[in-house]
């Protein structure tokens, strides 16, 4: 006879209960226990960069006053020089309102007095030990310092609309193109990006917030009148005229003037020496930011 098929084992109460089937964590779970990858090559870059802009618009966020302040100046130069000019009639404008060709250089203006002083954050990051961290961080220097210079470029683009804004209120006519104002932050993210690296640049031979601060205010009025933010270069003395070609505040007005008035303007050539210009910019900032930690 063939055997009876044995039955299940008796089961002991003291037995120990069998696992339980595990369970798929959840991709947030799994970000927590296990860290992504690291970027590397090329996905560095604007990664590091993305990041120094955000925490620009996140400081924005929290504190609105300082956006509001520097509004102040620009609202004033529109207001009672851009108004009184253009009654006068005393500058050459190509026939167009003195306050519609003041408009972009005041935009220029107010984005460089933003980024020239951007070295007093740099001081401050040296002095509480935040630059230190940042220096021995896998991120490369030129990185760091790109980085930065984008961030003051955020932050006067935030700042240009304000004063678009502001001349569209006083009747300024100009395009409302999303291409042209696209080109237009493009101009002021490149020009504040350079005046930003100069400004850390400074920072880096001065090592201090107060001497820094001393130059800042001692150079910003010559670039600014030294550009053609105010009037025509046709108009200014042979030397002046000298000093605005190498001065790249005017390259930004310039092209400010074409992308948002549609005035004869060099673009390419405009965009060539903004981008020139910032690229040794953050040469030379990267080259004096080892100074600061020091």
């Amino acid at each position: 006879m063939s055997a009876a098929p044995a039955g299940p084992l008796p089961v002991s109460a003291d037995a120990p209960a069998a696992p339980p089937a595990p369970v798929a964590a959840s991709p947030q779970l799994r970000l927590l226990l296990t860290p992504p990858p690291a970027r590397r090559g090329w996905r560095l870059v604007p990664a590091r960069v993305a990041a120094l802009c955000a925490i620009e618009l996140q400081k924005l966020r929290h504190d609105r006053v300082e956006l509001y302040t520097r509004a102040v100046q620009p609202a004033l130069w529109l207001l009672i020089f851009g108004e009184t000019f253009t009654r006068i009639k005393a500058i050459p404008t190509g026939g167009i309102p003195y306050l519609d060709y003041l408009a972009p250089g005041i935009i220029a203006q107010s984005a460089m007095f933003i980024a020239i002083f951007y070295g007093i954050m740099i001081i401050w990051e040296r002095d509480s030990g935040v630059l230190t961290k940042l220096l021995v961080t896998p991120t490369p220097r030129a990185v760091l310092v790109t980085g930065k210079a984008f961030a003051a470029g955020v932050k006067s683009v935030v700042q240009a609309v304000v004063v678009v804004l502001i001349a569209a209120v006083l009747g300024v006519s100009m395009t409302w193109n999303p291409l042209r104002l696209l080109g237009v932050a493009v101009v002021v993210v490149l020009g504040s990006a350079f005046f930003a690296c100069l400004s850390m640049s400074i920072a880096g031979i001065v090592l201090t917030r107060e001497r820094l601060m001393g130059i800042g205010q001692a150079i910003t009025m010559p670039l600014f009148f030294g550009s053609n933010a105010l009037y025509p270069v046709a108009v200014m003395p042979g030397w002046l005229q000298a000093v605005s070609k190498v001065n790249p505040l005017s390259y930004e007005v310039d092209a400010l003037r074409g992308l948002l008035l549609g005035t004869p303007a060099h673009l390419w050539l405009d965009l060539g020496v903004l981008v020139l210009a910032a690229v040794l910019g953050v040469g030379a900032a990267s080259a004096l930011m080892g100074r600061l930690a020091r």
